[in-house]
Parts: structure tokens; C-alpha cells; sequence
């Protein structure tokens, strides 16, 4: 089986098409969650490409175009604030997922997924992988632009929100941002259904 220089593997099954599948900003207070899935050729190879929080943003920003250049095919989903406070943050990583396979030019017969739950796509089955960002490529690659493509929105919401911090904390809760939340009170963006504050009478709408 093919690794890379950090010992992951491209491919659970040689056989056949997979797609690797992994969201970014499960645990922010603010923003969306992304996810990201992507079809590796079987002859790709990078020494550098691992689990996107083993690595630092000017190494993730350098691999996306590499991935997405040498992908037979990716996609990005996007799941809004305002649907993960309806349906649930779990749920709305299921859904972002969905939504990046949707996007996919090729039709994969496996999702290699990062995690170790699910909501099965249609007609195409798969495999839960526990950290199978560190263990993976395809999953890895999914991590990285799902990573970037978020971090990306966060930074353009900063420009409107700068009283938070996006820039630099992308919304996940830091004491900083929560600081700036109890000060400034809840942003347009923020997802109301998360505990914002330690104490969440002190909120302001």
C-alpha cells in the first residue's frame, strides 16, 4: 500500500474509487462548519500532506492548489449558523459532507470518513475512520480544504466583525472571544445555539 514520507496511506482499498471526507469548525461559536471531499489519483504522491491541524497555515495554503491541481475530482459544503442551530451540529457535519460530495465531478464508489459516525450517503457506502486525518491521504486532503476554505470566510467576515478577533481565533472560543462576545454581545454570525459564554445570562442580543 502507497504512504507518504508521514506514513499515511492512499487508500483503505485499492479496488476501487474513494473519496475522502472530513469538516472544519465543528467546535466554533460562530460562522459555518465546512467540509470537504476529495478523489485522489492512484499514482499521488506528497511528502508534505498529513492532518491539516499537524500542520501550520502557510503548509496548508501551500498544498490546496496542489490538491485541488492533481484531484481527480473535490468538493467544499458549506452548513450556515443558522442551520446547524436548527438541525443540530452533529447533523450539520453530516449534512456539509453531503453537500461536499454532491459537488464531486466523479462519482466515488467508497466516502472514507473522518470520525467515527455517519448519515450514509445515498447509494454509495462507507467506512468511518477514527483520526483518519493522520492516517489517510484522502482524508487528509479533505482536512486541508475544508480548513483553508473556511478559514478563508472567517477572515472576510472579520473584515465586518473585527470586535471578535475572526482573523486570528476563526471563531473558535477562545478566552479572547468570548471576552469580546460578553463585551460586544452576539454577532449576526454566531450560532445561538452554543453555549457562548460561561454564563449565558450575561448575553446581549
Amino acid at each position: 500500500m502507497k504512504k507518504n514520507k508521514t506514513s499515511l496511506q492512499l487508500y483503505l482499498q485499492e479496488s476501487r474509487i474513494e473519496a475522502g471526507c472530513d469538516e472544519a469548525g465543528r467546535g466554533c461559536l460562530a460562522g459555518p462548519v465546512v467540509a470537504a471531499a476529495v478523489i485522489l489519483p492512484a499514482n499521488f504522491e506528497n511528502q508534505l500532506l498529513n492532518d491539516s491541524k499537524k500542520l501550520n497555515e502557510k503548509q496548508r495554503y501551500q498544498l490546496r492548489p496542489i490538491i485541488e491541481e492533481q484531484a481527480l475530482a473535490f468538493g467544499v459544503g458549506f452548513v450556515s449558523h443558522t442551520e446547524i442551530d436548527e438541525i443540530n451540529i452533529l447533523n450539520a457535519s453530516f449534512l456539509a459532507m453531503h453537500r461536499a460530495v454532491n459537488q464531486l465531478q466523479q462519482k466515488p464508489e467508497h466516502l472514507l470518513i473522518d470520525g467515527n459516525r455517519f448519515k450514509a450517503y445515498p447509494e454509495i457506502g462507507h467506512t468511518c475512520i477514527v483520526k483518519g486525518d493522520g492516517k489517510l491521504l484522502p482524508i487528509a486532503a479533505a482536512s486541508i480544504l475544508a480548513k483553508t476554505y473556511r478559514d478563508d470566510l472567517m477572515n472576510e467576515l472579520h473584515q465586518q466583525f473585527p470586535n471578535y478577533a475572526w482573523d486570528k481565533n476563526k471563531g473558535y472560543p477562545t478566552k479572547a472571544h468570548r471576552q469580546a462576545i460578553e463585551q460586544f454581545g452576539v454577532s449576526p454570525h454566531h450560532r445561538l445555539s452554543f453555549r457562548l459564554l460561561e454564563d449565558q445570562l450575561k448575553l446581549k442580543f
